[in-house]
């Protein structure tokens, strides 16, 4: 896995890695409640953390969608390094959404309006499974 790379076996593609990040996953907001993320762990053991940004259709139209998409997947590739080093054998399947954020607040979004917000969301991903750890013992 390179350091500032995301490559396409970082991204998740299949319909039942979704499903189980939507079932069984935990929901977090970051602190401005622009961005949701929603996380839980894979069921192979390869060790790698795997990213979907989901935009909703109501959010926006189609070119605005896909820049938030980009937008999205560009912050988490710069920040990546936050969850790097707690993940040790089981996969992180990972789902990054907007919350609040829409065509008609950020009509012209850049990525200093999402990256402060990526940022807190895998700060407070890695804090949960950090105390998740402590609790079950497995440090």
């Amino acid at each position: 896995m390179k350091r500032f790379g995301l490559s396409k076996s970082e991204r998740i593609k299949k319909k039942n890695e979704i499903s189980r990040v939507f079932n069984s996953g935990k929901r977090i907001y970051s602190n401005s409640r622009k961005l949701k993320a929603i996380f839980c762990f894979g069921e192979d053991d390869s060790g790698t953390i795997k990213i979907v940004p989901a935009v909703y259709k109501k959010t926006g139209n189609a070119v605005w969608r896909n820049r938030v998409k980009r937008l999205f997947r560009e912050s988490y590739r710069l920040n990546k390094n936050i969850l790097i080093d707690i993940i040790d054998e089981k996969t992180l399947l990972l789902m990054i959404s907007p919350n609040s954020i829409n065509k008609k607040k950020y009509p012209h979004i850049v990525l200093n309006d999402v990256q402060d917000d990526v940022i807190d969301l895998l700060d407070k991903i890695k804090n949960q499974i950090l105390t998740q750890r402590e609790k079950t013992g497995n440090l």
